[in-house]
């Protein structure tokens, strides 16, 4: 499953599977407790491969985020937990990304990434990346 397929749900917790379209939106599952919900159009949701980082120079797509989280951490889950005190997020994710942009990227930014990768992370859902990954420099070619 690609991040075309996972989306957060502002005011609701974790992230959400999209399991199929319905009239006036579509049903969606929760990687936190596999609930199935039906969201209409109107609400306020986020494709997670629409999501991107700011940084000094670009804006760096989230798949690239988490590629590079993913490549610090070899695979495992991160480091940091997303409770973790503000300073300590921030000082990794500086680790992970030095050019993120500190004035627009805030720490509450970081707890979501973090908090997503992991869940990501937990539900096997990263491998995508890699094949996302290799069918891109696949298309270049």
């Amino acid at each position: 499953m690609s991040l075309d397929k996972i989306l957060s749900i502002s005011g609701k917790p974790g992230l959400y599977k999209v399991v199929a379209p319905t009239r006036s939106g579509f049903v969606v599952e929760s990687l936190l407790d596999k609930k199935r919900l039906s969201v209409n159009a109107q609400s306020n949701v986020s494709l997670l491969s629409e999501i991107a980082v700011y940084t000094l120079n670009e804006e760096l797509p989230l798949r690239e985020v988490f590629k590079k989280i993913m490549d610090k951490e070899q695979g495992k889950p991160t480091s940091v937990n997303h409770k973790d005190d503000k300073l300590d997020l921030e000082a990794y994710f500086f680790e992970v990304l030095p050019e993120y942009d500190e004035d627009r990227v805030y720490a509450s930014d970081i707890r979501k990434i973090v908090q997503w990768y992991n869940l990501l992370q937990q539900h096997d859902l990263l491998a995508t990346l890699e094949t996302a990954k290799e069918a891109e420099s696949g298309a270049a070619e």
